[in-house]
């Protein structure tokens, strides 16, 4: 299809709408009795076509400063974002490679003959935009053309590959030096942006997000996946492998050794199991892990697999109680004080009791007895709080503590 240029209608303008009457053309054609060597050739030239549109729309949003000014717009992305209904972050990204397009003249060459796509085109771009400021010209133009040839062969996760590694191949002189300083940044990246958070579902399970470095994770599925190879005399299991993986994060927990683990307070961590005995030898009812409820057959299951403690009522306990014996506390009594507890003791403190540490109620100093009940954990703060002389300790009706600092 072709058209006839107006002299007072700009030839992107005719272009745009010689496309859309094109697009119109074909509206209600249905592809599916096409030829099979038709939707092979048609789908290669629709994707070279999308490419190229991509870059014309890219060339003319590098030069819409004019566009945002005009509607008072932070830049010609935010408004195309708002005016298009297109989520802002696209309408920063493009912007971004319009620019970057307006200086790799190779780059938007191989877009507007259609050989490179819009992500590889993006791969590209942020390659040679993390290439050192300091090297020449020509270093930086003979990036540009090898990973530019690199992406008519490669997807954008093989590219971005190449794209780190582009100085080994142009300036090998100067790739180390560059490599160094990519992963300390990686590094620095990664930790500054690591986060796990947790949200209770209400239907007994909760959502666990982790964003950590590529390594870590890696590490993780390694260790995962010891525990997702189904055994030899199996069939091989059904379960998605999302399901298989979160099963396995669980059975990693279970297996890990608790002795290994940093200290909480002076003790090694331990998950305690409150259950009467009768529960624990029939396997019905209910059992507690701190304050939360389990089935007693995952309690159970739980006490062949886990290195856990069952504080079983009615059943043997340690010695819990030695008076003037010793000044600190013992592992037995902690977790005692834990199942008590379960928080740290200052009033409205929601602390859990694994962080916290051992305090003695009444003064060592002062005669206090290294007993259960002349015991309470306290969080780090409230600790430094109950040795403070400018702060006065009270207990409450409620066996919590409350730490006031006088007028």
């Amino acid at each position: 299809m072709s058209y006839v240029l107006s002299p007072t209608r700009h030839p992107v303008l005719g272009c745009a709408s010689t496309l859309a009457q094109a697009l119109d053309a074909v509206a209600d054609v249905d592809p599916m009795f096409m030829a099979t060597a038709d939707k092979q050739a048609a789908l290669l030239e629709l994707a070279a076509c999308a490419a190229r549109l991509n870059e014309l729309s890219l060339r003319v949003l590098a030069a819409a400063d004019d566009v945002a000014e005009q509607h008072g717009a932070r830049d010609a992305g935010a408004w195309l974002a708002s005016a298009a209904v297109l989520d802002d972050h696209a309408g920063r990204r493009d912007l971004a490679l319009a620019r970057c397009l307006e200086r790799r003249p190779h780059l938007a060459a191989a877009m507007r003959a259609g050989t490179v796509d819009r992500d590889r085109a993006t791969v590209v771009a942020r390659a040679l935009d993390a290439l050192p400021a300091d090297l020449t010209a020509q270093v930086t133009t003979r990036a540009e053309l090898h990973l530019t040839t690199e992406a008519r062969r490669f997807d954008p996760r093989r590219l971005r590959r190449l794209g780190r590694a582009v100085l080994e191949v142009v300036a090998p002189h100067v790739a180390d030096e560059h490599e160094r300083r990519l992963l300390e940044a990686e590094d620095a990246r990664a930790e500054a942006t690591t986060r796990l958070t947790t949200r209770r579902r209400g239907d007994g399970t909760t959502d666990i997000s982790i964003r950590c470095a590529d390594a870590v994770a890696d590490r993780l599925l390694t260790y995962l996946a010891a525990y997702t190879s189904p055994r030899q005399d199996q069939p091989t299991d059904a379960q998605p492998w999302p399901q298989r993986l979160g099963a396995a994060f669980g059975a990693l927990l279970e297996h890990a050794d608790p002795e290994r683990l940093p200290l909480h307070g002076g003790d090694a961590t331990t998950v305690i199991v409150t259950m009467d005995l009768s529960t624990l030898l029939t396997g019905l009812g209910v059992a507690l892990v701190g304050d939360e409820p389990i089935s007693a057959a995952q309690a159970r299951r739980l006490a062949c697999t886990a290195r856990l403690v069952p504080a079983v009522l009615d059943g043997e306990s340690a010695v819990l109680d030695l008076g003037r014996g010793r000044r600190l506390y013992s592992r037995h009594q902690r977790k005692a004080m834990a199942l008590r507890d379960v928080t740290c003791r200052a009033h409205g403190c929601t602390v859990p009791a694994a962080w916290c540490e051992a305090h003695h109620l009444t003064p060592w100093s002062r005669g206090g007895r290294t007993d259960l009940a002349d015991g309470a954990l306290l969080c780090s703060h409230h600790h430094h709080r109950a040795h403070d002389p400018r702060f006065v300790t009270t207990r409450r009706p409620d066996g919590s503590l409350r730490f006031d600092r006088p007028p």
